[in-house]
């Protein structure tokens, strides 16, 4: 069953990719479309409550934008208290994110374990990038914000290393690339390598599902199987959109 929250304006709402964070809506606007997706993920019962501290998000957002190399970046202002949110509600001791580029989207998710935003105690917050000085970039960035070594960036291929981690995934987020032929069609190959290793009520996060949807097709069919997920809904925040998946 496919389960979808839309934000009125999700098709319309537009940023400039390389200045993300400024003025592209009122925050009150924000928070309210944010807040109304986390309350259709509580009665779906893909997370457990709702309530995470808007101020911490805040001191998180304006630090990276002060201390981060961001060339460009997909992840808008929605996308990012979205999913800053979601790890600060589940509180994941061990979280993933395959493809990370320069940071963002990573620190987007270990944001909630580190730094200003941090809001709980986590043991292991990981970084994937494939390509070596993009990963070097990325851990530039994140040593700027999190000085003891939880959160890190690491170059590697996401399906090795999420099959060879050692322990339980609380969080994965999938951000990765494959071959020109796939594409975000790895999602699925990732999220098969680490499926021994999710923990009960584990949360998997697509980035993409609007936008890159054609590909990311046997993804979606198999995360929307609730033979496979508890459940699972598409985001439609933005135009890219993301989708959360509960194991």
């Amino acid at each position: 069953m496919s389960l979808s929250y839309e934000a009125p304006d999700w098709a319309s709402y537009r940023i400039d990719y390389k200045q993300a964070y400024v003025g592209v809506e009122p925050l009150e606007q924000e928070i309210a479309v944010v807040d109304a997706g986390l309350a259709a993920l509580l009665e779906a019962g893909i997370i457990d409550h709702t309530a995470y501290d808007g101020d911490k998000l805040l001191a998180h957002r304006q630090f990276v934008v002060d201390h981060f190399e961001i060339p460009w970046t997909a992840i808008t202002p929605r996308m990012q208290r979205l999913i800053y949110a979601l790890n600060a509600i589940t509180r994941p001791a061990n979280m993933i994110a395959a493809g990370v580029f320069c940071g963002n989207t990573f620190i987007s998710n270990a944001g909630a374990g580190v730094g200003p935003g941090k809001c709980y105690d986590a043991e292991a917050l990981v970084g994937l990038e494939i390509k070596p000085e993009e990963a070097e970039r990325a851990e530039r960035n994140v040593r700027r914000i999190d000085p003891t070594g939880i959160a890190r960036v690491v170059a590697a291929d996401a399906i090795a290393y999420v099959r060879d981690w050692p322990t339980g995934i609380d969080l994965l987020y999938l951000d990765a690339d494959g071959t020109p032929e796939q594409g975000k069609g790895v999602y699925l190959t990732i999220l098969e390598a680490a499926l021994d290793k999710l923990t009960p009520g584990a949360l998997v996060l697509a980035h993409n599902s609007i936008n890159c949807a054609p590909r990311l097709g046997q993804y979606l069919a198999y995360v929307r199987d609730s033979a496979n997920m508890k459940a699972s809904m598409n985001m439609m925040v933005d135009g890219e959109g993301l989708e959360v998946s509960r194991f």
